[in-house]
């Protein structure tokens, strides 16, 4: 790989943003290389002044690592984004070839036992009292990292550790591209439309410019949800439907017709074996137990017994609306054996007969544009926050848009937004960050920077992207953790936004936001008809609310089967486990449709198999509850009640991860959760 200097290197440039533009594939493994270098010689430099008879304080310690770890963060932030929405093989093959780099990095730090020593006299002398609250909670969540680094291990186990640590990387990353690459991999060019009767023009739109962009006729068909869903929901073309199912339902599998080199298989049983052996380093009997050492969550009993719980409570409304829909289905269409792949579409049937609506219905009157300002009205509304959208920016597609967030007139963060699905982007919603507020050494203010990214329609032609309910309330729930980032008022990178905040706690802020999408006072600021501008009517409203919790209890079902499956596979895995086995024994227990034998799920989980959720996928439900009895003191107290918004503002966002999160819970609340808010949201009685 060609060495770049550092004059020219953007990514050794210390700047306010990044110079996207401007980085390339030859940038990426130089820099990470010489921050690496320079960053150990820091830590050497460090440890030297503060052997002997030196005092260790928060300045010369934490904050000044802080400090250049900052640097090799906001180096490193760019890269890891582009790889996943402009991806190319260039640029996969420099991220990859920096994996093992700062993993062996990450380890070496936290196996230390210099530094360590030095955490602990730091909390151990009579200035740690003096700190602060938050500065207290960074050093403590310090010394924990340490453990689960090693540090306590013999010399043979942190290098073994380390192995393991480094080889994770590589397997979890070689995950998420074969998902990325297997669901690219397929396409379907139709150029007789009448094979897709049924497809909304919205999506047919889509199908078309595709087409067009790839220099295909007629349509073009490719796994990307914003042309997958709509093929699933509404597409009277059986056979099309059972096609397309088999493509998306065997991705990255040794199924289906694309298993040429993309299949997870052995990856997934590779990580699950690395984990294993790493949590046994650590002295937890299972992975379970270690993911639950950074959570809220006490054991894995507990959340086991949560799911189950939820489970029972809601098997029977699953299993209810599961009868409904064969019972209609044979009756309106007689379908006497309701497969998979029909499950999407007569329920759309089912939904339109009971309360004449469905998602298309509702597009044109959510172009994205008015979504956002609304949103951004919203937000103002609640915390005194003014959202203002800069067009002077360096950005890594022409569809991204960014803005500032200002309070009093003062910007306090800004934010990058990428809405649209396209080639080379990696599928779903997420919020990640791009800098951490923090306060560097001259006493100066970093401001939080996030990236909210998505998977929508695109515009087609000269019509603006138009959203689904179900987007909007993607939109929402990403700018929810964008907001947790971003209003934080903790200016210590370690509990700062996100950081810091137990992993089963950080969806509260996201769930939260998604409860305005279904507020009539809300929907009449969000949503504007794209042609005439006129607010959802109330009658679609009306029909929208009754709609709200259809099939709500398989929805529910579906979510408890992957967190069990989850979670149950990590806390039992050994040599001789089968992930498959494994998800058929959950599935006996909580789901009412079980999927043909072919079908392979667990090869394109990414959540667990390639992102933050091992062991965590209960995540989702936990925090509903807490985001759900939270949004309850709204519904009690006003939508926009100044001093309930001020509250969560102050109790809950810019609080970061400065706090245990129950304990903010409780300060916001004035009270521990309760599950009735979240039974009750979903329709289902307790």
């Amino acid at each position: 790989m060609t060495k770049a200097n550092s004059s020219s290197n953007p990514l050794l440039h210390n700047s306010e943003l990044p110079n996207f533009s401007q980085i390339k594939p030859e940038h990426v493994q130089p820099a990470v290389k010489a921050l690496i270098e320079t960053n150990e010689k820091h830590t050497d430099k460090l440890l030297s002044d503060l052997s002997g008879d030196a005092v260790v304080t928060w300045d010369n310690l934490v904050a000044a690592s802080d400090e250049w770890d900052d640097v090799l963060g906001k180096a490193w932030s760019p890269v890891s984004h582009m790889n996943s929405v402009v991806n190319s093989d260039e640029l996969r093959d420099a991220y990859n070839s920096c994996l093992p780099l700062l993993s062996e990095y990450s380890t070496k730090l936290g196996q230390n036992k210099d530094l360590f020593n030095a955490y602990k006299a730091l909390s151990e002398s009579d200035q740690y009292s003096e700190l602060d609250g938050p500065q207290q909670e960074v050093i403590r969540h310090a010394l924990r990292d340490f453990h689960l680094s090693g540090v306590d291990l013999s010399e043979d186990k942190k290098q073994r550790y380390a192995e393991l640590k480094k080889q994770m990387s590589e397997l979890t990353s070689k995950f998420s591209e074969n998902v990325l690459d297997s669901t690219n991999a397929w396409s379907k060019e139709i150029t007789d439309v009448s094979e897709l009767a049924g497809v909304p023009e919205s999506a047919l739109g889509l199908m078309k410019q595709q087409a067009e962009q790839r220099e295909k006729e007629g349509y073009l068909l490719t796994l990307d949800i914003p042309v997958y869903l709509p093929i699933m929901t509404y597409c009277d073309n059986q056979a099309l439907r059972e096609e397309m199912y088999t493509a998306f339902a065997t991705r990255a599998s040794d199924q289906g017709p694309k298993t040429g080199g993309f299949d997870n298989t052995p990856l997934m049983y590779d990580i699950l074996k690395c984990r294993k052996e790493l949590a046994q380093l650590l002295g937890f009997d299972n992975y379970a137990e270690r993911s639950l050492a950074t959570k809220m969550a006490e054991n894995p009993d507990q959340v086991v017994d949560f799911l189950f719980d939820l489970a029972e409570k809601s098997k029977p409304v699953a299993q209810r609306d599961l009868d409904e829909l064969r019972t209609f289905a044979k009756d309106e269409f007689q379908v006497e054996q309701l497969n998979p792949w029909d499950v999407g579409y007569y329920g759309e049937k089912l939904k339109h007969s009971r309360y004449d609506i469905s998602q298309e219905q509702l597009r044109p009157y959510f172009p994205f544009p008015k979504v956002v300002s609304g949103m951004f009205e919203l937000v103002q509304r609640l915390y005194g926050v003014e959202v203002v959208e800069l067009s002077d920016f360096d950005t890594w597609h022409e569809q991204v848009y960014f803005y500032e967030i200002r309070k009093d007139g003062n910007a306090i963060a800004r934010f990058y937004l990428d809405p649209y699905a396209r080639p080379k982007k990696r599928g779903g919603a997420w919020m990640d960050e791009c800098r951490v507020r923090r306060t560097n050494s001259e006493g100066e203010l970093q401001l939080p920077v996030a990236y909210l990214v998505c998977n929508f329609t695109p515009p087609v032609g000269d019509t603006p992207a138009l959203l689904t309910h179900d987007e909007v309330t993607t939109l929402f729930h990403e700018f929810g953790h964008g907001l947790h980032h971003m209003l934080t008022k903790i200016s210590y990178s370690a509990v700062s936004g996100i950081n810091g905040v137990a992993w089963d706690a950080v969806e509260l802020p996201s769930q939260f936001m998604e409860n305005f999408c279904w507020e009539k006072e809300v929907l009449d600021f969000i949503s504007g008809h794209f042609e005439t501008g006129e607010t959802l009517p109330e009658a679609l409203l009306n029909k929208m609310l009754a709609a709200k919790n259809f099939q709500s209890g398989m929805q529910m079902a579906r979510q408890l089967e992957f967190a069990l499956f989850d979670f149950i596979l990590h806390r039992d895995y050994t040599e001789g486990t089968d992930v498959l086995d494994v998800l058929a024994q959950v599935r006996e227990k909580v789901a009412v449709i079980i999927p043909p034998e072919w079908h392979r799920f667990p090869n394109s989980f990414s959540h667990i198999f390639a992102g933050g959720y091992a062991a965590g996928y209960y995540s989702y439900k936990w925090a509903e509850v807490l985001s759900s009895d939270a949004y309850s003191r709204f519904e009690e107290e006003g939508l926009f009640n100044p001093e309930v918004g001020k509250s969560f503002l102050t109790s809950i966002l810019e609080k970061g991860g400065s706090q245990a999160p129950m304990d903010l819970f409780v300060n916001f609340r004035g009270r521990k959760p309760t599950v009735d808010a979240l039974l009750r949201h979903s329709g289902i009685t307790a």
